[in-house]
């Protein structure tokens, strides 16, 4: 039979386990894609694929007010943000498409993750 403090101590293991696997170690990464209607044909059809973040999607054109609190001048733009703190911006360029890859900004969410540790 255990010593009871072993018991104890891999109960308290367990929890820490737990809580960390969830919202009390877990940094917010969020996905914003500005785009508009108008530009669809443009739009990053990758950011969906991307993982380990929440994906936000903006038209512009129907959210004038997130255009300007967000200093949306082109689109498509792509802007990570770390607990509610702008990280990276992604624009487009004079033709109105985003020449980021998904690779490229995968790396960058997974830089932001591993900078924690």
């Amino acid at each position: 039979m255990k010593p009871i403090w072993r018991l104890f101590t891999g109960y308290i293991l367990l929890i820490i386990l737990m809580l960390c696997g969830s919202v009390a170690c877990s940094q917010t990464i969020v996905v914003t894609h500005f785009n508009a209607a108008w530009n669809d044909p443009n739009k990053v059809a990758y950011i969906g694929k991307l993982t380990d973040c929440d994906i936000v999607y903006v038209d512009i054109a129907k959210s004038p007010k997130l255009q300007e609190k967000h200093e949306i001048v082109v689109v498509p733009t792509v802007v990570i943000y770390k607990d509610g703190e702008e990280m990276k911006r992604y624009q487009a360029d004079i033709s109105f498409s985003l020449k980021a890859t998904r690779k490229e900004i995968q790396n960058y969410i997974n830089e932001l993750i591993m900078a924690d540790f």
